[in-house]
């Protein structure tokens, strides 16, 4: 890409916190890094104040005015009928007339997803987007790729391979991992287990390893989400959203917990003063701030959807994947990977008429 500056378009008005976190978000990345640019969605005359403040960002943004908000209890089929006029919108309609690489928003994720379907399309060969996160884990590059959590409750066995070269892509691209190492998550290692869908996506993953460079490791449990025997984890977005979820909820708990545990008597207290310094390293390293964004893949073009809630520093490393993935040319590669998919395919469906026909 150069060294031409990288353009981003932000979604001002969809987070819980308003655009005061977002313009902030903004704000720390564009310290951070000289080479970013942003389009900017929202209401002109309030952006421009919340702007102006900031010195890093006055001569590096865009405002282009738009006066609607989806709210989160709006619904997709609304927003799709009639979301012409929000920031989500024209967030996502700057990355299709190729003004910007990545979009980012913080807004009602069914929304955000179907306006993307709508505006961007997929991307020949997907039949279901999908929606990958990062999950921390024991591994050298600290996360692992898991897809889907939540674009589609439903996945067949050719969305689940799908899925897999898409979390491939992204974990060469996000994680620069050269041969990332692919696991299909299921109930148990065992080939004979899982539904038919799941045994059918083992052999076709298996068979796609070699000619997209990668490693399948076979089927892994939830207790390997967050463990180094895999880089990427392929699972439907039912089950992926109830880990994600179930996730999030136990690391609040345990960090809960800890606070109750430090602070029960005197002796305690003083006990987390000496323990400062390595609390707040395993703070920074389990912060769901600092992972925050959601990449949706299988569009022509790249969308990432960061937390509702998030703050200044969530919005930061939201607009920083973003910002990675622009650089590295990642929907092109994306689109690439993807167009393998069509041999492995139709070498599935010839090999199943093939054994439909012949003799039991």
């Amino acid at each position: 890409m150069g060294d031409a500056p990288i353009v981003l378009s932000i979604d001002a008005m969809g987070g819980d916190l308003g655009p005061e976190a977002v313009v902030s978000g903004m704000s720390h990345s564009a310290k951070a890094n000289p080479d970013i640019r942003f389009l900017v969605h929202g209401p002109e005359q309030k952006l421009h104040k919340l702007i102006s403040r900031k010195k890093a960002l006055a001569e590096r943004c865009e405002i282009r005015d738009a006066s609607g908000v989806v709210s989160m209890g709006d619904k997709p089929s609304q927003v799709v009928r009639n979301g012409q006029g929000t920031s989500m919108w024209a967030a996502i309609e700057s990355v299709r007339n190729k003004e910007a690489t990545v979009a980012v928003s913080c807004g009602n994720t069914g929304a955000l997803m179907a306006v993307s379907m709508i505006r961007l399309r997929k991307l020949p060969g997907v039949n279901r987007p999908a929606i990958a996160i990062l999950w921390p884990s024991r591994n050298p590059q600290g996360f692992n790729v898991m897809l889907d959590v939540g674009a589609d409750v439903r996945a067949d066995a050719e969305d689940l391979l799908q899925y897999a070269l898409m979390g491939v892509s992204y974990a060469r691209n996000g994680l620069n991992l050269e041969r990332p190492r692919v696991g299909l998550l299921n109930v148990g290692t065992e080939e004979h287990k899982g539904r038919s869908e799941l045994k059918a996506a083992h052999e076709l993953i298996g068979k796609a390893a070699a000619r997209a460079q990668f490693d399948f490791v076979g089927f892994v449990e939830g207790g390997d989400l967050p463990g180094k025997d895999c880089d990427v984890i392929v699972t439907d977005g039912f089950t992926g959203n109830v880990a994600l979820k179930t996730g999030e909820g136990t690391a609040s708990l345990i960090g809960d917990r800890l606070k109750e545990a430090f602070a029960y008597s005197p002796l305690s207290r003083l006990a987390s003063l000496l323990a400062l310094t390595s609390l707040r390293r395993l703070q920074k390293k389990i912060d769901p701030r600092r992972v925050n964004g959601g990449v949706f893949l299988g569009l022509n073009g790249t969308v990432v959807k960061s937390h509702g809630s998030a703050d200044a520093t969530g919005v930061s490393a939201a607009i920083k994947l973003a910002f990675q993935l622009a650089h590295s040319g990642f929907s092109d590669r994306l689109a690439a990977r993807l167009a393998s998919i069509t041999d492995i395919e139709a070498d599935h469906i010839e090999n199943s008429e093939t054994n439909e026909e012949s003799p039991r």
